[in-house]
């Protein structure tokens, strides 16, 4: 099983991650932060990948730091279960519709983080939560997963709708990714060898 188990503890947050690749998208999620707990329970539901995350943030200053240093941790996770990334589809992409917004996701599990994000938010907040750190969260997460991520809001008009396509359709994006190519599994996707 490709699975990764990291604990995370600072001054800041504690956190503890697991994830099994091959799950069926089971989802237990506590992070302190309602609507991040939403969207994290989409990116594990929508790739399949089951995942339980906790964290203890110091939420009473705000939610940056918890929304970014699970980044980090789920990155970290990831990166742990991939491995040597021998039989991974490597690529994924996926275009999501959800309602008025249709987001695109493209990423590629290199080794190489870089995020390219085009995603705007016509509010400053969902609620109580800063649509800022949406981008804080993919940012942490490619930087330490080791993710080329792409990620663009073609349209959209509802924060929230903008939100959770972005989740989906990153979710839908690894799924395709971690999965096992079946014409190639006993091989690292690269012509060098290694990723």
């Amino acid at each position: 099983m490709r699975t990764a188990s990291i604990t995370r503890k600072t001054a800041e947050t504690d956190i503890s991650v697991e994830v099994a690749l091959d799950g069926t998208g089971a989802y237990d999620m506590a992070t302190g932060v309602g609507f991040f707990d939403h969207m994290l329970d989409q990116l594990a539901r929508h790739s399949l990948i089951d995942m339980k995350i906790r964290c203890a943030g110091d939420t009473h200053i705000d939610d940056h730091h918890s929304v970014e240093d699970v980044g980090i941790a789920l990155g970290q996770a990831l990166a742990q279960a991939l491995g040597d990334k021998r039989g991974i589809r490597r690529y994924g992409a996926y275009l999501l519709p959800m309602d008025d917004a249709l987001v695109r996701c493209a990423l590629d599990l290199s080794g190489r983080p870089y995020l390219v994000w085009n995603v705007d938010f016509p509010t400053a907040k969902i609620g109580s939560f800063d649509t800022e750190l949406v981008r804080e969260f993919f940012q942490a997460l490619s930087t330490h997963g080791g993710i080329t991520l792409h990620v663009d809001a073609i349209h959209g008009i509802n924060s929230h709708h903008i939100a959770e396509a972005a989740f989906k359709s990153v979710a839908r994006a690894l799924r395709e990714a971690v999965e096992t190519d079946p014409r190639k599994a006993d091989a690292i996707p690269s012509t060098k060898g290694a990723l």
